[in-house]
């Protein structure tokens, strides 16, 4: 019964993503055939069996039990529901089949094309609510061990000067993985003790992110103070924003995650911290602060000694600091180049994705997910916030357009084929080939998706 009750909070975030992307690629899909003056008999969210229905017009919508996708009836269309009726009769001028091929192309691509504008309207929104965080660059990078960074031979303490031939000067530079996925193959360069080196990322480097918890691993991790919380120890000792912390008693604080394991081994007894005040940084010492050296010309500022005392309250023991975040702002016009610019890199990578498991470069059953494992994603991301949860939406809706495109029967990229076919050679395939092939195509389908889930419960 408890295994049962922790995994609603998992259904029931999977199943709003589902319902959101599912109703705007029908939507597309149904939009475009009143365009056209289509007659729409179904708009359904979710499969049957049918929970809820009303007819307005000559249109009936529905939603459905089973929500693993939904559909759009169009009249005189060979569809999921096999129905071919009225396809035995003379075509009426409301009929799917009656009208031109450009415009039924449209109604076929609706859907990918609004699943696409979810993507960028998501991003866009984003961006100009919450800008972009990253860390400032200072210095030397980490490393995490166990991670695919590691294992192409970065290590802590080096300085990356160009990642695939390109010059970088901070973390917004640094890019996200997406990026670095998109090279083929990655190239890193770095300084390390004087010297200038090259690393190259692995060929099956999807398959090797989704194997290594540590992830790509390169990291901008300065010990620079950000928010000071007032009436913490570190607030009563003097300590700022824009403080630098260089170490905690006998321990050098190199990066930030250095902190937390010293502060939790003095486990509430007092220590020194040395921290850097930069001259960029004008608050008056407090008097708790000890000047150690002042004007240290070749680093620009000042060094002092603090005694402080982290405080414990039923959990981790903190000084009641944070680290330094620079927040990149975006206007509204930037903020939509932004969205079609993040959702343009998406799509990408789904599309280098698929190249990449179709040719073997990397594992199939290691960079398959399904249901269960949108469950997982989609649930972590929505305990995060927000932002988020809609950053996730925002990329199974990508994926879901591209997989809609691809030309297998019963997706709207088999579709495709048949209408392209006809434009070509002046008529429809058969009904009876167009009927088998829906057939097969639902039939892959449902394999696949069995396939998928037993494989997201062996990785679970």
């Amino acid at each position: 019964m408890d295994a049962i009750l922790n995994f609603l909070p998992y259904v029931g975030w999977v199943l709003l993503a589902i319902m959101i992307l599912v109703f705007i690629h029908e939507l597309g899909h149904y939009l475009f055939a009143k365009l056209f003056k289509m007659r729409v008999e179904k708009f359904s969210v979710g499969f049957p069996p049918k929970i809820f229905g009303i007819t307005i017009g000559e249109t009936e919508y529905v939603l459905g039990l089973t929500p693993l996708g939904g559909y759009v009836k169009i009249v005189g269309m060979v569809d999921e529901s096999m129905d071919t009726d009225q396809l035995q009769e003379e075509p009426k001028p409301y009929e799917f089949r009656s009208k031109p091929v450009w415009q039924r192309v449209l109604v076929m691509v609706g859907g990918v094309m609004f699943n696409m504008i979810l993507a960028a309207v998501i991003f866009m929104s984003l961006t100009a609510l919450y800008g972009k965080a990253y860390k400032p660059s200072s210095g030397s990078v980490k490393v995490v061990e166990q991670s695919v960074a590691y294992g192409m031979g970065l290590r802590s303490g080096d300085d990356i000067t160009a990642i695939n031939g390109k010059p970088i000067d901070s973390l917004d530079g640094l890019g996200g993985v997406e990026e670095l996925m998109l090279a083929d193959p990655l190239t890193i360069d770095v300084v390390r003790d004087g010297q200038t080196m090259r690393f190259e990322g692995p060929t099956d480097i999807m398959t090797q992110l989704n194997q290594n918890k540590g992830g790509f691993g390169v990291d901008f991790d300065p010990a620079i103070i950000g928010i000071v919380t007032p009436g913490s120890p570190a607030g009563k000792a003097g300590l700022v924003r824009g403080d630098l912390i260089l170490s905690a008693g006998d321990s050098l604080i190199t990066f930030y995650s250095d902190l937390r394991p010293v502060v939790q081994a003095f486990a509430g007894e007092t220590f020194t911290l040395r921290i850097l005040r930069p001259d960029s940084v004008t608050a008056s010492p407090a008097a708790t602060l000890s000047l150690v050296a002042d004007s240290l010309q070749q680093v620009g500022g000042t060094l002092y000694d603090v005694e402080i005392q982290a405080e414990n309250d039923s959990g981790p023991y903190l000084i009641g600091i944070s680290q330094e975040l620079n927040i990149k702002e975006y206007s509204l016009g930037q903020s939509l180049v932004e969205g079609i610019s993040q959702t343009w890199l998406q799509t990408r990578l789904v599309a280098s994705s698929l190249k990449r498991i179709f040719v073997g470069q990397d594992n199939f059953r290691e960079n398959i997910g399904g249901p269960v494992m949108i469950a997982k994603v989609t649930k972590e991301a929505a305990d995060l916030g927000a932002p988020f949860f809609w950053n996730i939406v925002a990329m199974l809706s990508i994926t879901l357009a591209i997989i809609n495109i691809l030309p297998i029967p019963a997706l709207d990229g088999g579709h495709l084929v048949f209408l392209l076919y006809e434009a070509i050679f002046r008529k429809e395939p058969s009904l009876k080939v167009r009927m088998v092939m829906q057939q097969v195509g639902m039939f892959v389908l449902l394999a696949f998706m069995v396939f998928v889930i037993f494989n997201d419960l062996l990785k679970l």
